[in-house]
């Protein structure tokens, strides 16, 4: 099929991924047709497939890049003691999620509309995060500095707290996002800490 004039690979693979990421998000995966995302795009439906095998394997590229985006990031955080590695990761955390609502909105709510494959190799890459925080867990444990009695449990409990931050921060409101940071720093670690 012939591209459409003035259409760039480069330029609208891109565009095809930002039109599907918000409409996703405003609209639910299931209530999005390829068509729209190619009239939000500029080109023809046709075209979109020039860029994607499917709608399912647009979603699934997004969820796994946000992901990978997110394990790139959190791995490249420095290598510290466990108190000052837990603080970290809840600060990058709240600051990395609220740079990307859509993203992060879609990569929850739409885990349903994945395929069974795709479903898989994304809980292996949501796994692969959650062993940084629960590693980081572990060594404060080792260390005498944190008191845990499941690191799994706390893992979880830890990640749903920081991430629920997206559904009530907005900038510009009385508290600023390192006011929040600093806020649902001292929780965690009150949280986790010995005595």
């Amino acid at each position: 099929m012939a591209r459409t004039t003035g259409s760039h690979s480069d330029i609208t693979g891109p565009r095809v991924r930002d039109a599907a990421l918000r409409l996703f998000a405003r609209h639910g995966f299931a209530a999005v047709s390829m068509r729209q995302i190619a009239t939000e795009v500029g080109v023809q439906a046709g075209a979109l497939y020039n860029y994607t095998p499917d709608k399912q394997s647009l979603l699934f590229a997004l969820m796994r890049d946000h992901m990978v985006e997110l394990l790139d990031a959190v791995e490249a955080l420095p290598d510290v003691s466990p108190l000052a590695k837990l603080e970290g990761f809840v600060r990058f955390h709240i600051a990395f999620h609220h740079e990307r609502p859509d993203a992060v909105f879609i990569s929850y709510m739409e885990l349903r509309n994945l395929s069974p494959e795709n479903f898989e190799a994304l809980e292996t890459l949501r796994r692969r995060y959650e062993t940084v925080l629960e590693d980081i867990l572990h060594s404060g444990v080792a260390a005498g500095l944190f008191q845990v009695a499941d690191t799994r449990i706390a893992t979880w409990a830890v990640i749903a707290m920081l991430t629920g931050v997206n559904t009530w921060f907005r900038a510009g409101g009385r508290l600023s996002l390192n006011d929040v940071q600093d806020q649902y720093w001292e929780m965690v670690r009150r949280a986790v800490a010995v005595g």
